[in-house]
């Protein structure tokens, strides 16, 4: 076997040596966040927090999850996650698979895809979207933040390409053994097409796991809020509870600041995401790089 040249060793090491600097200064900020959320507000106050948390205490998470809108929250982000996903990923399909076709077998599909590309930087605005949401009677609904982005057309492209990218000779085979279209797409384009799913399932989830935006807009009532939504709000609820004097909210306060508080919020909605991103991983970078590489 052949020994690595003294540059090749080099070049090696100086990798290793950068990507371990771009991993600290991931996990030094994260851990960081940690920290503040396991921390007493006093010494959070008087700046003693680093990477270890200082006079350990679960205040923080007592009071944001104490409440019974908090679980409600959650419940009515895991019934968008466990609805918007498969109808992103099915529409996603469903959009993407005719116009990874040739021209000959799809006429219009240069149509259609210049469609699709105007829309992703095009939107409707704001005030239309509201109002069709508003008029379709799906204000309050679970439905309201998951139809308005039903088909997100960034998945579409890269699942487009992806199809793109196998071997033709697998349908002309199909077909000459009678197969049809929906057989081809079940039997044949989506068993291949593993890595390209699994990393629009990933931004699909993310996508819905994150929103908060939307919840605000769409819902009148909290009890009708995202987690995100209800988080976000968390902060000015409590801020406005101190300014009316309520007592109970000050006394609830006392051990608890908005720094440990805001840490605390971050951690709570990142842990799915943790927990369920390492058995995705693996098929990131194949799905986004070969989806990627022809238009």
């Amino acid at each position: 076997m052949r020994k690595a040249s003294v540059g090749r060793r080099v070049f090696v090491i100086c990798n290793y040596v950068f990507i371990a600097a771009i991993t600290i200064s991931c996990l030094v900020p994260i851990l960081n966040v940690l920290a503040l959320s396991f921390s007493d507000s006093q010494a959070i106050i008087e700046n003693k927090v680093g990477l270890m948390p200082v006079d350990f205490t679960l205040k923080a998470y007592e009071f944001v999850m104490k409440s019974n809108e908090f679980w409600t929250s959650v419940w009515v982000t895991v019934k968008r996650v466990l609805i918007g996903v498969p109808v992103n990923l099915v529409l996603t399909v469903l959009a993407a698979y005719p116009l990874s076709k040739s021209e000959q077998q799809f006429k219009s599909r240069k149509f259609y895809v210049a469609y699709f590309l105007v829309v992703m930087v095009f939107s409707g605005g704001l005030i239309p979207t509201y109002y069709v949401v508003s008029r379709t009677g799906l204000m309050d609904s679970v439905w309201s933040l998951i139809l308005p982005g039903a088909v997100p057309i960034f998945n579409v492209i890269l699942v487009m390409n992806f199809f793109r990218n196998l071997p033709r000779e697998l349908e002309e085979s199909a077909m000459l053994d009678g197969a049809g279209q929906w057989k081809i797409l079940l039997q044949i384009f989506l068993p291949l097409s593993k890595p390209s799913l699994a990393t629009v399932t990933l931004f699909s989830l993310v996508n819905h796991w994150n929103s908060w935006f939307d919840g605000l807009i769409y819902s009148n009532f909290t009890s009708h809020y995202p987690l995100q939504s209800y988080l976000q709000t968390l902060i000015v609820s409590t801020n406005q509870a101190l300014m009316e004097g309520d007592l109970s909210q000050i006394m609830n306060r006392m051990s608890v600041n908005d720094t440990n508080l805001k840490a605390a919020q971050i951690f709570i909605s990142i842990i799915p995401l943790l927990l369920i991103y390492p058995f995705l991983q693996k098929y990131f970078t194949t799905g986004l790089v070969l989806g990627s590489v022809k238009g």
